[in-house]
C-alpha cells in the first residue's frame, strides 16, 4: 500500500507538470521526513550524490555526447545514403530507408530520442515531399527510433544493469536478435502501407551504388565495431567503450570527414550536457525514493504479495508486462527503471526469472511506452517535425506499435529469442 500511495503522489505531481525528477525528490523527501524526522535531512545529500556517481552510469553521458557529435559531423547523412541504396528499391522505399537508417544509427546512439531527432529531421520532410501522408511519415520514424533502445548500445539497458546489478554486456547481446526482428517487422508493416497508398520506389537497385555509399560510410560503420567489438570481446567495459566512442566520433568527424568544426562541437557538447542533466537528475533524486522503499521493505512486501497470488513465472511476467506498459505511458524510461526495477527485482528472482531476460523485457516495454501518449517522448518529437497532431499520428502508429508488442511477446514467452546468443557466448 505504501508503494501505491507513493506512485499516486508522483503521478499526481507529474500530471500538473512538475518535472519527473523534482516529483520523485519531493515525494521521497516528504516520506523520509515523515518517517524519520528532520534529523535525517543531512544524510539526504549524500544519498543523492552517491546515487548519481555509480561508475557504470558514466557510460550514459559519454554515449549521449558521442551521439551528439555524430549528429553534427555528417555521419547521419552517410548512413541514410547507404540505407537508401540498400532498401530504396522496395515500394515505399523512403519508409524502409528510415527504418534501416534507424537500425544502423541504433548501433551508435543508444537513445531513441536522439535517433528520431537526428534522422527524423531529414527523413520525415523527405517522405512528405514524396507524397507520404504526414501522419504515416511521423509514425514510421517514431516507431523505428524505438530500435535504438533495443539494439546495443542502449542507455535504458545500462540503467537497468546498474539498478538490477546484472551484466550490461549480456543485456547488449540479448538485444541484437529482437532488434533485428523488430526492424524487419516494421519494414513489413511499412510495405503494407506502401501498397495501400501506392507509395513510390526510389532508384532501382544498383550494386555499384551500394558499394559506393558503403565506402563513403565506412568510417561511420567503424564506430559500432569499436564500441561493441571492444565491449563484447571483454577488452573494455561499457563505460570505457562509451569513452572510446566519443574519441572515435571526434576523430572521424573532425579529421576524416572534416565536417566537425568548433561551432558544431559546441552545439554537440551543449546538447549532450542538457540530455545528460535530465537523466542524471532523475537518477539522483530517485536514489532518495529507493532508499526509503528499502528501509520500509516495500520490495519484499510486493514479492510476498504476488508470490501468494501466483508463483508461476509466466503469469508473473504477464503481470509485469502490463505494469511496465502502463508505466511507460506516464513516465520517462529512465524514471520507470529507476523507480520500479529495484522494487520488483526480489519478486523476479523469487520466481526464477533470469535478470537479463527480464531486463530485455523491461527495455522493450519502455521503448513501446515512448510511443504511447500522454508522455510519448519519441512520438512527440516525430509529430513536431511532421507538424502533425499527436493523436493523428497515433492512429497510424498503433499498427507499428502492434509489431513492437509482437516482438515483446516473442521475447517474453520464447526466451531463446533474446537469450540464445547470451547462452551461446557467456554461459
Amino acid at each position: 500500500m505504501t508503494m501505491f500511495w507513493l506512485f499516486v503522489a508522483v503521478l499526481a505531481l507529474v500530471l500538473i507538470n512538475v518535472p519527473i525528477a523534482v516529483s520523485l525528490g519531493i515525494v521521497a523527501l516528504v516520506a523520509m521526513v515523515a518517517s524519520h524526522g528532520l534529523e535525517t535531512l543531512p544524510n539526504l545529500a549524500l544519498v543523492v550524490y552517491n546515487g548519481a556517481t555509480n561508475f557504470p552510469l558514466l557510460a550514459i553521458p559519454l554515449f549521449i555526447l558521442a551521439g551528439a557529435i555524430m549528429n553534427a559531423s555528417g555521419i547521419s547523412q552517410r548512413l541514410i545514403a547507404f540505407a537508401s541504396a540498400l532498401f530504396g528499391w522496395i515500394r515505399g522505399g523512403l519508409a524502409h530507408v528510415s527504418i534501416g537508417s534507424s537500425m544502423f544509427f541504433a548501433e551508435i546512439s543508444g537513445s531513441a530520442v536522439a535517433d528520431v531527432a537526428a534522422l527524423g529531421s531529414i527523413m520525415i520532410p523527405g517522405m512528405q515531399a514524396k507524397g507520404y501522408p504526414k501522419a504515416l511519415a511521423a509514425a514510421v520514424m517514431s516507431s523505428a527510433a524505438t530500435l535504438a533502445v533495443i539494439i546495443p548500445p542502449s542507455i535504458p539497458m545500462i540503467l537497468y544493469a546498474v539498478m538490477a546489478e546484472t551484466s550490461v554486456v549480456q543485456l547488449f547481446v540479448a538485444g541484437i536478435v529482437p532488434g533485428v526482428i523488430g526492424g524487419f517487422g516494421l519494414m513489413g508493416m511499412a510495405y503494407w502501407f506502401a501498397r495501400r497508398y501506392n507509395l513510390p520506389r526510389e532508384a532501382a537497385f544498383s550494386a555499384a551504388r551500394v558499394w559506393q555509399t558503403f565506402k563513403d560510410a565506412a568510417w561511420a560503420f567503424l564506430l559500432p565495431i569499436i564500441i561493441l567489438g571492444g565491449i563484447f570481446g571483454g577488452i573494455v567495459t561499457a563505460t570505457e567503450g562509451a569513452a572510446l566512442a566519443v574519441i572515435a566520433a571526434l576523430v572521424i568527424g573532425a579529421v576524416i570527414y572534416r565536417e566537425l568544426d568548433l561551432a558544431h562541437l559546441k552545439r554537440a557538447v551543449l546538447e549532450g550536457g542538457v540530455q545528460t542533466a535530465i537523466v542524471m537528475l532523475l537518477v539522483a533524486t530517485s536514489a532518495l525514493l529507493g532508499t526509503y522503499l528499502s528501509e520500509v521493505q516495500a520490495p519484499q512486501a510486493l514479492a510476498k504479495a504476488v508470490s501468494e497470488f501466483t508463483s508461476n513465472k509466466w503469469a508473473v511476467l504477464a503481470l509485469l508486462n502490463v505494469l511496465f506498459l502502463f508505466l511507460g505511458m506516464f513516465l520517462h524510461s529512465a524514471a520507470a527503471i529507476i523507480l520500479v526495477v529495484p522494487v520488483v527485482m526480489p519478486l523476479v528472482k523469487s520466481v526464477g526469472i533470469d535478470p537479463v531476460h527480464f531486463g530485455l523485457i523491461v527495455t522493450i516495454n519502455l521503448g513501446i511506452g515512448q510511443q504511447t501518449p500522454p508522455v510519448a517522448s519519441v512520438l512527440m518529437v516525430a509529430s513536431s517535425i511532421a507538424k502533425a497532431s499527436v493523436w493523428e499520428v497515433t492512429r497510424v502508429n498503433v499498427w507499428f506499435i502492434a509489431v513492437l508488442v509482437a516482438v515483446l511477446l516473442m521475447v517474453t514467452y520464447v526466451p531463446v529469442t533474446g537469450l540464445g546468443l547470451v547462452e551461446l557466448f557467456y554461459r
